[in-house]
């Protein structure tokens, strides 16, 4: 062999090799073991119209008895009192749905009206001025307390009709696509009870899908705390913050995890707080009417006092607690992981944490669970796009909470829209993403940077969840 061709051959063989070299270092997407059991063990397999409704798998059998009664209670018309039915009368006077299911159609998602004064759509409006009570809440409007009940028993003239307007806004993406969103403002007509303060602040309120309480409900408060970075220590523009909230019945102060801004600290507290708001049904944790100050709502026939027993309380927040949440599809299509792969390229993650432990709870099946709500519970500065200017606790008016993202891809199918966001204002994935502000705005430019197909590939992941 020449010189020539000894360097031919050695030249031929680094090629070789070094194509070798990169052909080890290309790893294939591929998904985690398990990844498509959001819900763990607990999660279903069911993704017809009814995916939210059904209870985790591991319940046993007197728990699904409490589940059975739970869930009729949910779904059962609560009716003016006095009535022969007298576990279910005491509705109102002032009331936004007649029954749990009205905002949480098939126990998933509400959106805006499609109409002024359409009743039951499951968007509600928050009331409130920027002092605070004694625990730190909410004072409500003089006159109209702290939500606006749109409907009344026939014996009462209604509070109002919710008006809500729209703007048109642009966006456009890095390759020049231009996308419309809408932009809402929200109003009332017909007040029959005067006039609002002009110092209170309108929040609105949208109806969230009610699958994995119980299991967000089992994270353990440290795991939520080695989440917060309050004073953004690590330098990442990210900054989620626990809220800290009134417990009515241990009159303490604890840690927030469920609701729009994480102002209730528990599910028994969120289903008490819904009953007395949305459909005018007191209980021992909220005894009072949100009536307004012309009224004496005690003038008025009631169910008793309270109005919804402490045992049948108990048994809708089980309910809430125990739905399960459903798996997740496609997890192994190639399109799918590449989405995934943009996403966590996004830094979408820092906020919605894909994997989580959940802890000891009282309920054994959801404790010890490996779940994917791709969330973390905390509040974050989502910009004043998003604002409301509403504190609600230690919540500013531009903070939300990082709303868990399983189910996300079955609304449609469950409640027939795609609308997203506190409000519903955005109409489906790409208009909520291009939404976020704030500590959120380095992602926001990130999923407008990429191209087309990846903003194509990160949605239709979204879809799986």
């Amino acid at each position: 062999m020449n010189r020539f061709s000894l360097i031919y051959v050695v030249v031929i063989n680094i090629l070789l090799l070094s194509s070798c070299s990169k052909d080890e270092v290309i790893v294939p997407l591929m998904a985690e073991e398990g990844e498509e059991l959001s819900g763990g063990t607990t999660t279903s397999t069911n993704f017809s119209a009814e995916a939210f409704g059904f209870a985790s798998p591991d319940l046993t059998f007197d728990e699904r008895v409490t589940f059975g009664v739970g869930n009729s209670l949910f779904n059962q018309s609560w009716v003016t009192a006095p009535a022969s039915t007298t576990a279910r009368d005491g509705l109102g006077p002032f009331f936004n749905a007649r029954n749990c299911s009205g905002c949480h159609f098939k126990d998933g998602r509400g959106r805006p009206p499609a109409f002024d004064g359409e009743f039951s759509h499951g968007l509600l409006i928050r009331l409130g001025l920027l002092e605070t009570d004694a625990n730190g809440g909410n004072i409500g409007d003089p006159v109209y307390g702290t939500q606006f009940q749109d409907n009344s028993i026939l014996s009462v003239d209604n509070e109002g009709t919710l008006i809500v307007t729209y703007t048109p806004l642009t966006e456009t993406y890095d390759d020049g696509t231009q996308v419309s969103l809408q932009d809402p403002e929200y109003s009332f007509t017909g007040l029959g009870f005067g006039e609002l303060n002009s110092l209170t602040r309108l929040s609105p309120r949208v109806a969230n899908q009610m699958i994995g309480l119980g299991l967000l409900d089992a994270i353990p408060d440290a795991t939520l705390l080695s989440y917060s970075d309050p004073n953004d220590a690590d330098d990442d523009g990210i900054s989620g913050r626990i809220n800290t909230v009134y417990d009515v019945e241990s009159n303490t102060m604890e840690i927030g995890r469920f609701g729009w801004k994480a102002n209730q600290p528990n599910i028994k507290q969120q289903v008490a707080a819904a009953f007395a708001g949305d459909l005018g049904i007191t209980s021992s944790l909220f005894p009072d009417e949100n009536c307004p100050t012309p009224l004496d709502c005690d003038d008025y026939p009631n169910g008793g006092t309270p109005e919804i027993e402490d045992d049948n309380l108990e048994k809708v927040a089980f309910y809430a607690a125990s739905l399960s949440v459903p798996a997740r599809r496609d997890v192994d299509d190639e399109d799918v992981l590449e989405g995934k792969s943009l996403f966590e390229s996004a830094e979408c993650i820092k906020c919605h944490i894909p994997k989580i432990e959940t802890g000891s709870y009282e309920i054994t099946a959801l404790a010890n669970q490996t779940i994917r709500p791709y969330t973390d519970l905390l509040l974050h500065d989502m910009g004043d796009g998003l604002a409301d200017g509403l504190p609600d606790f230690d919540a500013n008016g531009n903070e939300w909470r990082t709303p868990p993202l399983w189910g996300i891809g079955l609304i449609e199918t469950v409640n027939g829209h795609t609308n997203l966001l506190h409000d519903g204002r955005a109409r489906n994935i790409e208009e909520a993403i291009l939404w976020h502000g704030g500590e959120a705005q380095a992602s926001k430019e990130n999923f407008k940077s990429f191209s087309a197909e990846e903003r194509s590939k990160l949605i239709q992941f979204l879809n799986t969840l």
